[in-house]
């Protein structure tokens, strides 16, 4: 798997040294919508790449939230017009099944959102495996866009500038690059846990 990996973001950094800060936003986007792969093999090359000097770190982690918006917004549009009943039943096409989307990962990311609320927009954006899919469940409930934009924005605000630190700091270095990615994702798993206990707390107290 890491050979793999390896493989497929010297492939990204070549298509972004190719297509710049449209490469990035263009990656990004699918990475947040059809095809969930990890975000990681389009930020940390870049963000070497701005290392190196040949982009700016603060336009990748730019474009890298925005790119993550439009695909999560995609997401969201397309559960909000289509509907639960159709969206799993397209799942079911080997279409889905050939860019790894089935119908298991959507009802873990389902219920991951009935779980925690529109927060889980925000918390989920930091969750492996429910990253990329939790912009379904909030279209499904027909969660209002501004709330969905805004914890979205803050949810793929954190992970992208973290990736970007990373990438930056430690690019010309693999296995750094991944064993502090994989630190970064279970501190953020442990982050998002505490963060609802606290919110639902709260709102015990409150009633």
């Amino acid at each position: 798997m890491d050979v793999l990996l390896a493989t497929i973001a010297s492939f990204i950094t070549g298509i972004i040294s190719s297509a710049g800060y449209l490469g990035i936003g263009f990656l990004m986007t699918i990475e947040s919508c059809f095809i969930p792969f990890p975000s990681e093999v389009v930020i940390l090359p870049a963000a070497y790449l701005a290392q190196q000097g040949e982009m700016n770190i603060f336009l990748v982690v730019i474009v890298g939230i925005v790119g993550s918006l439009l695909g999560a917004s995609i997401n969201y549009f397309l559960a909000y017009t289509l509907g639960r009943k159709v969206i799993y039943s397209l799942v079911d096409c080997r279409f889905f099944k050939f860019l790894f989307i089935n119908k298991e990962k959507i009802i873990k990311a389902e219920n991951y959102f009935l779980k925690y609320g529109n927060l889980s927009t925000f918390t989920g954006r930091l969750v492996p495996g429910v990253r990329q899919l939790i912009s379904i469940p909030a279209g499904f409930s027909r969660m209002s866009f501004k709330s969905f934009i805004l914890y979205t924005f803050l949810g793929s605000g954190v992970w992208v500038t973290i990736l970007a630190v990373l990438g930056y700091s430690f690019g010309s270095n693999q296995e750094l690059v991944s064993k502090y990615s994989e630190q970064v994702s279970l501190l953020f798993v442990v982050f998002a846990l505490i963060l609802i206990v606290l919110i639902i707390k709260k709102k015990k107290n409150e009633q």
